[in-house]
């Protein structure tokens, strides 16, 4: 018997998708690791997906390394711009990178179960992928529509999984774990809250420097001359104020897809917290940066291991023999017995219950009759753990 299982301390730990504020998975992750905790199932989407493979596959420390040192010109020659009308990206050279960390590692294979989430166009359903390539599975899972070209799997159009369950809590209930943690990076905040506004003082300043303003507006220029083609106006230029005016107009239409897919991730996370609250919640509002942002990775990594640092003391701290939900956010760290209503840091639990998922197979046809998240929960959670590996309920 482990240590950690002799003590309480196995997680099953949930992702969340929201692009490069995903970084504070890792944060997460090194926090866990450091007070002794087991993760012994992982579920993620987009983002979340990525670092929980990663992990998984043990190569989360070189992909660490790597993400740490990406400036501004660095993460803009990863961007290899598609003129498809289906994505202004295709993340080749990102894959490429993975590909050089996890190489055909199947899902199967790994130290631990883990599930990655997509969302099937064709269908309008969610797929869990539970066996399978790993590096195929990520691949469908960060495909953000409309800006990432989707992955196509047979009849399926694979896209960002976020798209339907971007905290994908349920298949982490038949875990035999002792909590679930779920980290969600796509919260609602009622106000705007800055990634410096909720480091520790010291590191905040140390983020301040480092954010050169001039830097950041040189990178979106050249971001925005990449990618203006894929978002060309079949309009007359002359008639609509000329080229520069096309440009601001082409670069407000990629700002206003990225800024939609947050909004209706936010709103969905609620759902899936309400119908299945974890035992412990991190949040970190959609406000901290942007989904693009991937050259603030330190800082970003750093937040996920301060607010997962401050969870897990309200966690271990609770009066022993009784179960408490910790949930973690913008100045807040609140504890209430589970079984009560989970509150949520920012703006508050919708009151509806969750949203009815249909879940297909690992990428492949449906396993059975429709079925909502509540019925499948039940059958989960009566379920041992590693039953469910490499199926799905739909």
């Amino acid at each position: 018997m482990s240590e950690a299982t002799s003590t309480g301390k196995r997680v099953a730990l949930v992702l969340g998708s929201g692009g490069a504020r995903g970084y504070a998975h890792i944060g997460v992750i090194e926090a866990l690791e450091a007070r002794g905790y087991e993760i012994v199932a992982l579920s993620g989407c987009s983002m979340g997906a990525l670092v929980a493979g990663v992990y998984a596959a043990g190569q989360l420390d070189a992909y660490r390394d790597w993400v740490g040192k990406l400036d501004y010109m660095d993460v803009l020659r990863l961007v290899d711009v598609s003129w498809s009308p289906m994505g202004a990206m295709r993340a080749n050279k990102v894959m490429a990178k993975l590909e050089s960390l996890i190489g055909e590692t199947l899902i199967e294979d790994l130290a631990m179960p883990v599930t990655t989430v997509a969302t099937d166009l064709v269908r309008q359903r969610e797929v869990w992928f539970q066996s399978g390539p790993l590096l195929q599975a990520i691949r469908a899972s960060i495909a953000v529509p409309g800006v990432i070209t989707p992955v196509h799997l047979g009849e399926q159009v694979l896209v960002d999984g976020g798209l339907l369950n971007p905290l994908p809590i349920m298949p982490t209930i038949s875990a035999q774990a002792d909590l679930v943690m779920a980290v969600n990076v796509t919260a609602h905040s009622p106000h705007p809250v800055s990634l410096e506004g909720l480091l520790p003082p010291e590191e905040a300043a140390e983020e301040a420097a480092r954010d050169d303003e001039g830097r950041i507006a040189g990178w979106f220029e050249e971001v925005r001359r990449r990618t203006q083609r894929w978002f060309s106006s079949t309009e007359d230029e002359s008639d609509n104020g000329g080229p520069k005016a096309a440009r601001q107009r082409a670069w407000g239409r990629l700002e206003m897809v990225l800024a939609s897919f947050d909004i209706t991730q936010a709103t969905l996370a609620k759902y899936k917290v309400a119908g299945y609250p974890p035992d412990v919640l991190i949040e970190i509002p959609k406000t901290v940066c942007g989904a693009h942002e991937f050259h603030r990775a330190e800082a970003l990594i750093r937040l996920g291991r301060h607010l997962a640092d401050q969870a897990l003391d309200s966690y271990e701290t609770a009066p022993e023999g009784i179960q408490m939900a910790v949930h973690v956010g913008p100045k807040v760290a609140t504890i209430a017995p589970t079984g009560e209503a989970a509150p949520m840091v920012a703006g508050g639990v919708a009151g509806d219950a969750p949203i009815a998922d249909a879940v297909p197979t690992s990428g492949q046809e449906d396993a059975g009759p429709e079925a909502s998240d509540a019925e499948a929960g039940e059958a989960s959670r009566d379920a041992p753990s590693g039953e469910n590996r490499g199926m799905a309920s739909s």
